[in-house]
């Protein structure tokens, strides 16, 4: 069985969300999505942000289930079977609704650079990503309600 699951650990600043055994993974790196299976080789990677989703083992190695989670920055290290995922925020997706998403994402894009600002290309870069984080987190929020889920 060993070599049919990958044991996978989800770790936040706060917390160790998940230890299980896992048929698959897929993790939204900075640079796209990319899915871990059983005896894939050695990588370390930078997460970006997005959905991180877990297709668990069942007894035999195979698929018993999935779970998803939105997540944001951070890594993820693949070695020997074992996937190591540390990421500064995990929100699993059954906890995010709609309504709030779509009003972070509104807010979101209400941000504008202070006419002030000391470093307007600092302050736009962190609006940019407070958007993109937003209308990530709605993404995912959105595919777990058409799956079955969610409020």
């Amino acid at each position: 069985m060993a070599d049919k699951t990958i044991q996978c650990q989800l770790i936040t600043p706060d917390a160790c969300l998940l230890e299980s055994s896992l048929a698959y993974a897929s993790i939204p790196a900075h640079d796209g999505l990319m899915g871990f299976l059983p005896n894939r080789a050695p990588i370390l990677m930078k997460l970006g942000v997005g959905e991180l989703m877990l297709r668990f083992a069942d007894s035999e190695g195979r698929s018993g289930g999935d779970r998803s989670y939105f997540v944001e920055d951070g890594f993820a290290q693949m070695v020997d079977n074992r996937l190591t995922i540390l990421a500064r925020k995990a929100i699993p997706a059954e906890q995010l609704t709609i309504t709030e998403s779509e009003a972070e994402v509104k807010e979101a894009q209400a941000r504008q650079v202070p006419a002030d600002a000391k470093d307007r290309t600092a302050d736009l870069l962190k609006i940019q990503k407070h958007r993109r984080s937003a209308n990530a987190k709605l993404a995912v929020a959105r595919s777990f309600k058409a799956r079955g889920g969610g409020i």
